[in-house]
């Protein structure tokens, strides 16, 4: 005999689970997003060396648009995996007050304001310590032979 309430809910829970990634509204405005980086070029010291960061504050070509508060690339612990993140912070939500990478902590980055912390290291964001409860804004990466490219 079938149990029909347990297959609704197990259907339930597989819909909620996919649909969860879509339903984050982020502190953060939405702000154009569209970067490529030359990881053979400009970059080449950043590929695929695990727990390395590197800011983009400003644009390097007319065609780049780097968020809200800048973006901040983070080469995770597996060969090829990178994240990227607005380094606004959500509890500030200000375009001048930043998150910044800790040099005495693996995949850790710090807010210069309320002093939040948050663990970037499997491309969550999630905070760790502080007064912030919500996970820095991420954005899609996307690796192509040596380009990354990053977008909404």
């Amino acid at each position: 005999m079938v149990n029909w309430r347990n297959i609704i809910g197990i259907i339930g829970l597989i819909s909620s689970l996919i649909g969860c990634d879509d339903n984050y509204v982020s502190s953060i405005p939405s702000y154009p997003v569209s970067l490529k980086l030359n990881l053979s070029g400009n970059y080449s010291t950043f590929k695929n060396n695990p727990n390395q960061f590197r800011r983009i504050e400003k644009p390097e070509y007319e065609a780049d648009r780097i968020g809200f508060g800048g973006i901040l690339v983070y080469c995770g612990m597996n060969p090829d995996e990178y994240y990227a993140f607005d380094m606004a912070c959500p509890y500030e939500a200000k375009k001048d007050v930043k998150i910044y990478p800790l040099t005495d902590a693996l995949g850790r980055v710090k807010c210069e304001g309320c002093g939040s912390v948050y663990d970037v290291s499997f491309g969550f964001g999630n905070p760790l310590s502080g007064p912030s409860k919500e996970i820095l804004k991420k954005y899609k990466t996307t690796l192509t032979q040596d380009y990354l490219y990053i977008y909404p």
